[in-house]
């Protein structure tokens, strides 16, 4: 099955919800016109649903921007010799508004090679901006990046609306261990990139082997948010719509974990083989929390 074309497939654009469009339409720059309505539905055509904007990306475009009119927890800097990797980019959203605000940073959008010259036409404009084929789950690809990048390693993987099909789960969680591992060029665990994670609960029964094995390599924290003409405000997870079903997580890798061995099985991969632990509930705890508060 092509993961682009599911069948059934009946998609249409997205919008940026009110709340944030004065924030993103402020200087977001879009030389090629693919935030558009028109401009989805033609990628849409092309691509599936890899030209559609989805929720998620438009919190995790607010997150990376760094707005002077916001106050986030925990905040990421993305400093002078920032290398950020945006996986299964689709439109490349989230990642081209990271380069807008950030044109320092050496950015690059991935996914599969299918995808790429949709990338690449959206990227224009964009000076630095890379594309790179990158199919989850492969070693070779991921291993070319990393050999690529050399010894300016990847300091930020931002992703957003990427656990949705079971079958892509597995193969989601191995990119994320085989880019997050340090290579032998690295200086210490320390340099290990951190992981900006959008999500929006489609199917949370299916989703959750995701998150429970996830949780056994990294360790994250939802990200909380506050206006900062509002002193006086309380600390809100940081949601598009509202709804607590959109997640934004910023996470890290435990530093025990390098020294396990990553199964090949897919499935033995989710059930927590080669982990020190065969489940993590911090997703599910995350959930039934009535009330959010401040990271500490």
């Amino acid at each position: 099955m092509n993961p682009n074309f599911p069948p059934g497939l009946s998609i249409f654009h997205s919008s940026c919800p009110p709340t944030f469009r004065f924030a993103l339409d402020a200087d977001v720059k879009d030389p090629g016109g693919f935030l558009s309505a028109e401009a989805q539905d033609s990628a849409i055509a092309k691509f599936g649903i890899a030209g559609r904007i989805w929720e998620a990306a438009y919190v995790l475009m607010l997150y990376v921007r760094n707005l002077d009119a916001f106050e986030f927890d925990p905040r990421i800097d993305f400093g002078p010799r920032a290398v950020a990797v945006e996986l299964g980019a689709g439109t490349g959203a989230a990642g081209l508004a990271l380069a807008a605000a950030h044109p320092y940073a050496r950015v690059v959008l991935t996914d599969l090679p299918e995808v790429c010259p949709l990338l690449q036409n959206n990227a224009r404009g964009y000076p630095g901006v890379e594309v790179r084929a990158l199919a989850w789950g492969c070693t070779a690809h991921a291993r070319a990046l990393r050999d690529e990048l050399g010894l300016t390693p990847i300091s930020h993987i931002i992703c957003s609306d990427l656990v949705y099909f079971p079958e892509l789960l597995a193969p989601l969680l191995r990119t994320l261990l085989h880019l997050t591992t340090p290579s032998q060029s690295s200086a210490s665990l320390g340099t290990c990139p951190k992981v900006i994670m959008s999500y929006k609960i489609r199917s949370l029964s299916k989703e959750t082997a995701f998150w429970s094995a996830f949780g056994l390599w990294f360790t994250f924290v939802p990200v909380f948010w506050r206006a900062r003409a509002e002193d006086n405000r309380s600390w809100e997870r940081f949601d598009a719509g509202g709804d607590g079903e959109v997640f934004l997580f910023v996470a890290g890798r435990k530093e025990e974990s390098f020294f396990w061995t990553v199964p090949e099985d897919d499935v033995a991969l989710l059930e927590g083989v080669g982990a020190k632990g065969t489940y993590d509930d911090r997703f599910e705890l995350l959930l039934l929390m009535n009330e959010y508060r401040a990271c500490e």
